[in-house]
């Protein structure tokens, strides 16, 4: 079996929003780095006309889901594994973050065949780097400071770094 372990969610960055549910999506995008063998921010540059997730879905909606993984996974796991690791990875990036499951839920079909999986829906899909158009906008204000430090929606303040 394929074991994973999560990391901090590009959907603070997107959304503004941090959620267990976004530790959820970050494991869930990780799981799709590992079957494929590609990073979702380089996806894009080695000539995919979509970013990873796009992909995902794609050749799981296709019925293709074997077509994501890296050759090497191929000589390594039986298909039926690669494909429920493929299966839990969309449920974990499913575009309305109630419906992606726990961290505890996740640990359980990973560890359990006897746990059926439900469908997954629709992704939510990275923003195409450059395009600017698909990320939300977040506009804070503030009535209690007059100071000119950025804050983000949590009111905690925002360090700029300049490089070098």
């Amino acid at each position: 079996m394929v074991h994973c372990s999560g990391y901090m969610s590009p959907e603070y960055a997107f959304y503004g929003q941090f959620s267990v549910k976004s530790d959820v999506y970050s494991f869930g995008v990780l799981i799709m780095e590992i079957i494929t063998g590609k990073k979702n921010t380089s996806f894009l540059d080695s000539g995919n006309s979509e970013d990873l997730l796009s992909y995902a879905w794609k050749n799981w909606s296709d019925g293709t889901p074997l077509e994501l993984s890296d050759q090497r996974l191929r000589d390594s796991y039986t298909a039926n594994e690669v494909i429920r690791c493929i299966h839990i990875g969309l449920l974990c990036v499913q575009e309305d973050p109630a419906d992606r499951p726990t961290m505890a839920s996740i640990v359980l079909m990973l560890s359990s065949y006897s746990v059926t999986l439900s469908l997954p829906k629709k992704p939510a899909f990275f923003p195409h780097s450059g395009t600017g158009g698909n990320m939300p906008s977040i506009i804070v204000e503030s009535e209690k400071s007059t100071s000119t430090t950025p804050c983000t929606p949590n009111e905690m303040s925002l360090s700029e770094i300049y490089p070098r």
